[in-house]
């Protein structure tokens, strides 16, 4: 169960990288679109699991490869959004949020 402080964290934590990666999103996705769906931060706020949505989904494991490549650089500015409320920048863990994909294929089945 997360503290109420891990929850606000993790909602500036979402809405500081959402901005970052439209900011870059020429350059780590170009023709596509990235959305952060979710963070959740650990209890010591020290790491942040983070789940983007890719649309549209094709070849999305490539597009994860490039921005976990960015990492260093994504983790940067994002300490230079939030360095004055928090103490430690948590180290960013990437993963894809399939969860569009697997809606639309339950879509497809109910359709048939």
């Amino acid at each position: 169960m997360d503290s109420t402080r891990q929850k606000k964290v993790a909602r500036l934590i979402q809405k500081e990288l959402a901005e970052i990666i439209l900011h870059h999103t020429g350059e780590l996705a170009p023709g596509r679109m990235i959305s952060v769906t979710e963070v959740r931060i650990s209890p010591d706020l020290s790491f942040a699991k983070t789940w983007v949505s890719i649309f549209p989904s094709g070849k999305s494991d490539e597009v994860l490869t490039n921005i976990r490549s960015h990492v260093p650089r994504i983790r940067y500015e994002l300490g230079q959004k939030i360095r004055n409320q928090l103490r430690i920048i948590p180290e960013i863990a990437f993963f894809i949020d399939d969860s569009n994909d697997y809606i639309d294929n339950i879509s497809n089945l109910l359709k048939e």
